[in-house]
């Protein structure tokens, strides 16, 4: 023992060196194992002074390993073979097992000696961890944190024994307590960032707590923000929250254990430090502060709980005892041993619950509404970790509260720590009578987070608490439905996870209806009986969710209607109801999505085919249904009402069918090799039988048959030529055709296609499929010439409306079958002269479309459709352009005819001026126009191979006089959809002021130009309005784009000119942002023209003329703001350029086309400015201004000699208009800060031909940061009187040495600018904020021009002392700031001042300047 003491004290004086002594045991460690782990810790956080001190921490290992006479002898000294500079568990992984280590324990001299000469190897494999690499040296040089404190050394170390360290802090604790929370404090501070440390008197006056911390944290005061490690990014802070949270939980639960949490004042000087500082103001000690004191509870907790649970079991052992002691009177001494311990662990908790309560009351209740979200998030989290560890103190509603109260909280860290705190509260059963009240209270808040939070994670977050709230009973039927809905959410993250709750309600339906039917003498109930009764659940769910979704979704329009606001919600999150049928993105598609392997039913597609096979009409049997036997003799059983369903049960049963069918085939696809074709076969099989009769049952019903013809794709067709079963498949193709030629719902055609599409590509049924097609055509010939009658004149018969149904379907089956086959021969086949061909029967139809009737309005649009897809097709078929054989020119003669013949009824019914064609025909008309003129368009590229387009043979060229007349047909389209989008003004109409002071209207004009926007009271813009999805506008939407794209398609393939594009780009930013993704493609197109075909006139005419329409709409009063006019400025200044890597410009249109547009649109203005002017019209002109925000918007491409130019035209316009602008009134300020951007392309021009350095080079163009330079040429200024305090230039800079001596002649004419030699301003050029650059930064180094006038030379050249000459040689820099520094509306301009009133002005205004910086310091 006296040896081990001996060896140990050398390394107690080393560690002295380190600042770590009170963390070293001066006792004989048990453990051998603990004495080398914390020798190799010690050492590794240490910083080594030199080898020899290394060798010397080796000899000491060394030797105390050899003093120990208990443990494993051969784990000793494979410990202490690595070197003390690395840790303990990661030097092999990090260096390697080299030869050389084993030797260096045993041999005292030779390996020491070695070790010696290698000088700084030690050092550099120091850092290595396990972990990862750790270097204190590199830390300390990153941040600003001081690493002498042992225990927040280990903190960092990613591979240190925490355990090791606690209990040494303890026993250290245990010895000298003062030093020891000394240590623990400062550990704490150094968390926080601060280097000031505490010694042992300090850290327990606890009195003068308060005025050490107001001490320290005035240090950091001076740094803006500090880095501590709970917020850095450094990869050395990484682990740092988690080893931090575990020392102290180590710390706290080894105290408990040997008693010293009770014994000592550990826990009282934690409290009075850590309540102090968490109240500081500055956040990293608030925030340290608070983690530290919710580990320290969070610790305490687990200890309490431990010692309750302790507490229970020595009562029962006191009650068993009393009951014995009752027979026995001998039992006396136990029963007094007993009451001591009770009394014991009486104490330990009554003093739990005062160090609980202290943090409570002094930390949490304070910092729960913190202003730093970090630190909620923080307060709340710890919250949830009370309740899982002590629940019987904390589950109670005084605490359960605060985690109500932050469901509220505008940050979402702190909503979702609350969600997974509640989360942690209801998963304990044994608690939940004491959460009904809390329950009650915050419901309706927790179903409001789950159906609209703003972020997802919340939101599921909170529909998992909402199913724990559920497990436990305590949601009401309404509630439950309320969640319930959000299996139709639109996020599929939400109906994920919505989906074990709807499983919950599906079971217990299911339990239910099970219960019923055994309850009526059925017996238990079998597999099938029950997933049949799963299914008919199903089915009632979803039915009953979605009517309760359609009732949500019409009360909301209604109330929005009677609110005026059209309906507008703010955050729509269910799917639309209209979305309906097996679409791919339909609301039912999306709930079997989520539910799929939650609800069982949902993946049993062969019970719901079965159920749905039944005849639920009755109740009854269904003997008149054929199919198999076993289908047959199910049907016939009698349908049990636990299973019966609704007619609307089985709608959204057979939509279940489909979405699960396909559902299977995509898991099954994503599957095991050949597990696809698996599944497909078995569906396949089970359709070939069922899928007959599901044609037979709801062959009548629009709706169910459009699900039913979304089957057949699905199918395996190669099974019926494998099963011998052909006469199946055409009675598959039967029961197509049949839909086909008996509907007209545009949606069954369309299924229908997409089946015979199917059907066609099973090649090896091929003559099946070509005998069938040719049915169908025949069908169709008939139906189309049934439907005419044999008339002669077809063009101008008269038809019935049952005739005229009957064609208008029969036009949309050939239309629909058109679009995905080519009928062209069948079209033109006229069986040799003796009958009518569908084309010739067609075009007369088509002729009808003249006569304007509304009736037969939609059998004209599918004609002209059919016919149109007829030229398409046919083109498609044409030959090479070098073809001339006899055959290919027929063809091409028959096409042309045909074509022109189209184009010629197109053209009058889409813009002829004569035809009285209805409207949906015009738009027909006018899409089929735009189409063939794309089709042969002149302009169109060469084929991939280099040859010649087919179509090139007969080219079209669209008539200028159609073009426009094709763009007045865009421009009335466009108002017809901007009305419609327009809402029912309020009854409060805005009513026009003409008021006759000039203060109002340019009080008004300023609003507008600071962005503030129109008043309260103004309409919303059509955009707005045409947020809610709701079917009717979807409808409109829909038609309006399939409008206006053919027209935008025609300019990007050059059918139409590119200046017709001006009628889409005028109004952009007010039919949303589809339409303004329509304008963006006419951008593209001009910036071609401009920059690679240099057709610079096209862009000046488009832009010009687009912001004239633009801005007129404003003038016109149709829109009340100019917003949508500037960004449709923005926009079009992208064609003026196009930039390259690094906004390099690589091209730039011509600058004469730039200065056109200017002066173009300034002479335009101006004189709708004077026509105001003249006529008195204030309000008017105060909107004509506006347009000068427009122009500013236009200025990012222009050169200082075309802003001359630009200045120029702009001032002999006004003259020319004699109109005067008033210096200071409010109303021109947009014609100021355009003018003001000139003068400063201007200025940046002459800085780039006279500037010199930097300078120069910076001023290569014109960016946003760089217009509001001051105005060029400033008039000559009196200096004011020298200003004691000038603040020395802004641009950060090495600290100058003070200079007492005037400078010499010599260095005044070499231009060097003297350093100060007040060191009041040397602290202002400290205080100035590092890296932000301010006004004036560029104007110190170089000016943009230099001083021309005598007297600045004069006093630059003659200064009285060192002081003076820097304030005059700034003088001018310092005036350049002013400028910049004022703000918009409040400078005048440089011809209205005079000189003593400028002089003035800029005095206060440096005098102003110099007070902020002052106080910036302070």
């Amino acid at each position: 023992m006296v040896e081990s003491q001996d060896s140990a004290a050398p390394r107690r004086s080393q560690r002295d060196r380190k600042q770590v002594k009170h963390f070293v045991s001066t006792s004989q460690s048990p453990s051998k194992r603990k004495r080398a782990d914390i020798g190799d810790e010690l050492t590794d956080l240490s910083e080594l002074d030199d080898a020899e001190q290394v060798r010397d921490e080796d000899e000491e290992d060394a030797d105390a390993e050899d003093e120990s006479d208990h443990g494993p002898d051969f784990n000793a000294p494979v410990t202490k073979q690595k070197p003390p500079t690395t840790t303990r568990k990661g030097k092999v992984k990090a260096r390697g097992p080299p030869p050389p280590k084993k030797p260096r324990t045993t041999k005292s001299t030779g390996a020491r000696a070695a070790k010696t000469q290698r000088g700084p190897r030690p050092k550099a494999h120091k850092p290595k961890a396990a972990n990862g690499d750790f270097d204190i040296a590199k830390l300390t040089t990153e941040v600003n944190i001081s690493t002498d404190n042992h225990l927040f050394n280990t903190i960092l170390n990613p591979s240190s024994a925490l355990q090791s360290t606690a209990e040494d802090f303890l026993d250290t604790l245990s010895r000298d307590s003062g030093p020891a929370q000394a240590q623990l404090i400062n550990c704490i501070l150094r968390a926080c960032g601060c280097n000031d440390s505490v010694d042992a008197d300090q850290v327990v006056d606890y009195d003068g707590v308060v005025d050490t911390l107001d001490t320290f944290t005035e240090g950091l005061k001076q740094e803006n923000s500090p880095v501590y490690p709970l917020t850095s990014k450094l990869p050395a802070f990484k682990r740092f929250r988690t080893s931090l949270s575990e020392l102290i939980e180590r710390i706290v639960l080894a105290a408990a254990e040997l008693g010293t949490l009770y014994t000592s004042d550990l826990m009282t000087t934690l409290q009075t430090w850590v309540v102090a500082m968490s109240s500081s103001q500055i956040r990293s000690f608030r925030h340290t502060a608070t983690v530290v004191a919710l580990e320290l509870e969070t610790a305490l907790c687990q200890v309490a709980a431990a010692v309750e649970k302790e507490a229970e079991i020595l009562g029962r052992q006191r009650e068993g005892e009393r009951k014995r002691k009752a027979n026995n009177k001998a039992s006396g001494v136990r029963e007094k041993d007993l009451e001591d311990k009770f009394s014991a662990v009486r104490k330990r908790r009554t003093a739990l619950a005062e160090f609980l309560k202290e943090i409570v009351d002094g930390v949490f209740v304070h910092r729960y509404r913190d202003l730093d979200p970090n630190i909620r998030a923080e307060c709340v989290k710890a919250l949830g970790a009370w309740f899982t560890y002590y629940p019987a103190h904390f589950l109670d509603t005084s605490y359960l509260r605060y985690v109500g109260w932050v469901l509220s909280d505008l940050s979402t860290p702190v909503r979702m720590e609350a969600a997974r705190a509640l989360n942690a509260v209801y998963a304990q059963s044994d608690h939940v009578g004491s959460l009904t009240h809390f329950t009650e209270r915050f419901k309706p808040r927790l179903l409001e987070m789950a159906g609209g939070d703003t972020e997802l994670g919340v939101r599921t977050a909170v529909i998992s608490v909402l199913s724990a709230i559920d497990g436990h009973g305590l949601l009401e039927d309404e509630e439950r439905e309320r969640v319930c809905l959000l299996v139709f959410d639109t996020e599929v993250r939400v109906r994920r996870a919505v989906a074990v709750f709807v499983a919950g309600v599906w079971t217990e339906l299911v339990e239910e209806r099970m219960a019923a039917t055994t309850s009526k003498g059925k017996g238990k109930g079998s597999d099938k009986t029950k997933a049949r009764v799963g299914v008919k659940a199903l089915a009632m769910l979803l039915v009953k969710w979605g009517k309760a979704l359609d009732r949500t979704l019409e009360t909301v329009e209604e109330e929005s209607v009677l609110s005026g606001e059209s309906g507008v919600v703010t955050r729509q999150r269910v799917h639309p109801p209209y979305m309906t049928g097996a679409d791919p993105r339909s609301r039912i598609v999306l709930a079997v999505e989520a539910l799929w392997g939650e609800v069982d039913a949902v993946g049993e597609w062969e019970e719901i085919l079965e159920v749905l096979l039944l005849d639920h009409s009755a109740g009854g049997r269904d003997d008149d249904m054929d199919g198999a036997d076993s289908l047959v003799e199910s049907a016939r059983n009698t349908v049990d009402a636990a299973w019966r369903l609704e007619e609307v049960e089985e709608s959204v049963l057979l939509e279940v069918l489909v979405a699960s069918l396909r559902r299977a085939k995509a898991i099954a696809a994503s599957g095991k090799k050949g597990e696809e074709e698996v599944v497909t076969s078995d569906v396949t099989r089970a359709l070939m039988k069922g899928l007959p009769r599901l044609f037979i049952k709801y062959q009548t019903d629009e709706k169910r048959i459009s699900d039913v013809l979304s089957i057949p794709p699905l199918m395996n067709l190669d099974l019926y030529l494998e099963m011998r079963i052909i006469n199946a498949y055409a009675g598959l193709w039967d029961d197509v055709i049949k839909q086909f030629v008996s509907h007209s719902s545009q949606t069954v055609l369309t299924r229908a296609v997409s089946t015979i599409r199917h059907l066609l590509s099973a090649t090896s049924l091929a003559n099946t499929n070509n005998t069938k097609i040719l049915e169908l055509e025949d069908d169709l010939a008939s139906q189309l010439r049934d439907a005419v009658a044999g008339r002669e004149e077809i063009e101008v018969a008269s038809f019935s409306e049952d005739e005229i149904i009957a064609l208008g379907a029969v036009c949309t089956r050939m239309c629909v079958l058109a679009g995905s086959r080519d009928l062209t021969s069948w079209m033109e086949e006229d069986e040799g002269g003796k009958q009518s061909s569908a084309w010739d029967i067609v075009s007369a139809l088509v002729e009808r479309g003249r006569l304007g009737y509304k009736e037969e309005e939609r059998m004209i649009e599918q004609g002209l459709h059919l016919l149109g897809l007829h030229i398409i097709w046919k083109a498609r078929r044409l030959p090479d352009a070098g073809d001339e054989a006899a055959d290919s020119n027929k063809l091409r003669e028959t096409l042309r005819e045909q074509r022109d013949s189209l184009l010629e009824r197109l053209i009058e019914y889409a813009v002829g001026t004569q035809s009285n064609t209805a409207e949906g025909v015009k738009r027909a008309a006018f899409q089929n126009l735009m189409n063939l003129y794309i089709l042969f368009c002149p302009t169109r590229p060469d084929a991939e191979d280099g040859q010649r387009l087919p179509t090139e043979v007969l080219a079209l060229q669209l008539d200028d006089e159609v073009q426009y007349r094709c763009a007045g047909f865009i421009q009335a389209t466009i108002e017809q959809y901007a009305e419609l989008l327009e809402d029912d003004r309020p009854s409060e109409e805005l009513t026009e002021r003409d008021d006759s002071s000039d203060d109002q209207e340019d009080v008004r004009a300023v609003k507008n130009v600071k962005g503030k926007g129109p008043s309260k009271t103004r309409s919303k813009t059509p955009a707005e309005r045409s947020q809610p999805a709701s079917r009717a506008s979807l409808e409109q939407e829909y038609q309006f784009v399939a409008t206006v794209s053919p027209f935008l398609r025609a300019i990007r393939a050059g059918a139409v000119h590119v200046k017709h594009g001006a009628v889409l780009l005028a109004h952009y930013g007010r039919l949303g942002p589809v339409f303004d993704l329509f304008t963006k493609v006419v951008v593209d197109v001009l910036r071609e023209e401009g920059m690679y075909n240099d057709n610079g006139e096209v862009v000046v005419d488009v832009v010009t003329q687009a912001l004239k329409e633009s801005f007129g709409l404003l003038l016109d009063s149709v829109v009340r703001s100019e917003d949508s006019s500037v960004s449709l400025a923005k926009q079009l200044a992208s064609t003026f350029m196009i930039r390259g890597a690094q906004l390099a410009i690589v091209r730039r249109l011509d600058s004469q086309y730039i200065v056109r547009m200017h002066t173009v649109l300034l002479t335009w203005i101006i004189k709708r400015i004077s026509t105001f002017d003249a006529s008195k019209n204030k309000k008017q002109k105060a909107n004509a201004v506006l347009f000068f925000r427009v122009l500013s918007a236009l200025l990012k491409s222009v050169e200082s000699r075309d802003a001359l130019s630009i200045k120029a035209h702009m001032d002999q316009c006004f003259a020319q208009s004699k109109i005067e602008i008033p210096p200071t009134s409010k109303l021109w300020e947009p014609q100021r800060m355009y003018e003001k951007k000139l003068s400063s392309i201007l200025t940046k021009g002459k800085a780039r031909t006279g500037g010199k350095g930097r300078k120069a080079k910076g001023a290569t163009g014109v960016t946003d940061s760089e217009e509001s330079e001051p105005e060029p040429q400033p008039e000559p200024r009196v200096e004011p009187e020298p200003v004691e305090d000038v603040p020395p230039p802004s641009r950060p800079r090495p600290r100058p040495k003070p200079v007492r001596r005037p400078p010499s002649p010599a260095e005044m004419s070499e231009h060097e600018v003297p350093p100060s030699v007040s060191q009041e301003g040397e602290d202002e050029t400290q205080a100035a904020p590092r890296g932000k650059s301010q006004p004036g930064d560029r104007e110190v180094e170089s000016p943009v021009e230099a001083p021309a006038n005598p007297r600045t030379v004069m006093e630059v050249v003659a200064p009285t002392n060192g002081n003076e000459l820097a304030r005059k040689r700034r003088r001018p820099e310092e005036e350049m700031e002013v400028e910049e520094s004022e703000t918009a509306g409040e400078r005048p301009s440089l011809e209205d001042v005079d000189l003593g009133e400028e002089t003035s002005q800029a005095q206060n205004l440096m005098s102003e300047f110099i007070i902020r910086r002052k106080r910036a310091r302070h």
